[in-house]
Parts: structure tokens; C-alpha cells; sequence
């Protein structure tokens, strides 16, 4: 999906760029002013749930920390069981981990050992896919696990970063590309 919904402009100006956060020549897109209006948030989680319909999701993941908002909500709509994933440290029981590069450095992320099972049908969620780092070290961890990856979904997909050539070839799926 891409930029085919009415709202786009509207979407996009819901969504504020802040310069040089969290690092120097970094452009983050702070969805904060989106979230909080209750009808532009249905009209986002309409258009991320709409392309998984029907796909027989078991799991969503939801990518530390803006992906657990909308990734819970979809995985509610989907009528699907939600599995956070977080950085190192952040989970209580035995964890798998995985270690990525970001646009501005390196981190590791974890999820429960316990939270997928072999064949579980997986839809993995973040708000923003940069240069897919995040997603491809996530898509690790589903497989690794022997899960199926399903899909990735995004709110919002950077373009010039090619995120999307980092992962697996699985469908992707963003509300809004820029």
C-alpha cells in the first residue's frame, strides 16, 4: 500500500520531523501528534489491519517502543495473540536476542524464548522502517524460532533508506512512504 488513502495529506501533517534527534543529522518522525487524534489513529489502524486480513495471522509483533501502540491494536483487530520486542534487559523470563546496525549505531534487541512457536503465522510491526535494521534483526529472531513471517507493516516507510531491501522479500506494507 502506498499513499492511496484519502488522507494522506492530512496524515502527514500529524506527524512532526524533528531535526537532529536522538543524534546529529537525524530526522525523527514523532508520531505523538498523530496518536493523539482519535480519528486519524482509526484511520491508521484501518489501513494497516486492511492488507493482513485474511492472511491467517497467529502473532504481531511489535518493534520497541512506537510499534508496541499500533502493533497491539492491530494484532487486536486481528483477532491475533502480541508479542513485544524490546531492547536488551528490558524482559523478565528467558530471551533471544539478535544484534543490528542502525542509521546512527549498532543495538541489540530481545523477545521471549517462549513468545513464538514453530508454524505460528507472524506479522512483524514497527512505526517507521529507516534503513530495516530494526526489522531485519527481528525477522532473525521469527525464523530462528521457526516461525513464518507473513508480512512487515509500517506506518511510515523512508524510501531514500531502501529499508525494505534488508528484508527477506516477505510482502511489506506502509500507510504512508516517503
Amino acid at each position: 500500500m502506498t499513499n492511496s488513502i484519502d488522507n494522506v495529506a492530512e496524515l502527514l501533517a500529524a506527524i512532526r520531523t524533528v531535526p537532529d534527534f536522538p543524534e546529529s543529522g537525524i530526522q525523527f518522525k514523532d508520531i505523538s501528534p498523530l496518536l493523539g487524534n482519535a480519528r486519524l489513529l482509526k484511520i491508521v489502524i484501518d489501513e494497516l489491519v486492511r492488507p493482513a486480513q485474511g492472511l491467517r495471522v497467529d502473532k504481531v509483533i511489535g518493534i520497541e517502543s512506537r510499534g508496541f501502540i499500533l502493533g497491539a491494536m492491530i494484532a487486536e483487530r486481528l483477532n491475533a495473540g502480541f508479542v513485544p520486542v524490546r531492547k536488551v534487559g528490558k524482559l523478565p523470563a528467558e530471551t533471544i536476542s539478535e544484534s543490528y546496525d542502525l542509521e546512527y549505531g549498532s543495538a541489540v534487541i530481545e523477545m521471549h524464548a517462549d513468545a513464538l512457536e514453530a508454524g505460528d503465522r507472524v506479522l512483524i510491526h514497527d512505526d517507521v522502517i529507516a534503513t530495516g535494521g530494526t526489522a531485519a534483526a527481528t525477522g532473525r529472531m521469527v525464523r530462528r524460532v521457526g516461525a513464518d513471517i507473513i508480512a512487515y507493516s509500517f506506518l511510515i516507510e523512508l524510501n531514500a533508506l531502501r529499508g525494505r531491501t534488508r528484508l527477506d522479500g516477505s510482502p511489506v506494507y506502509s500507510v504512508l512512504r516517503l
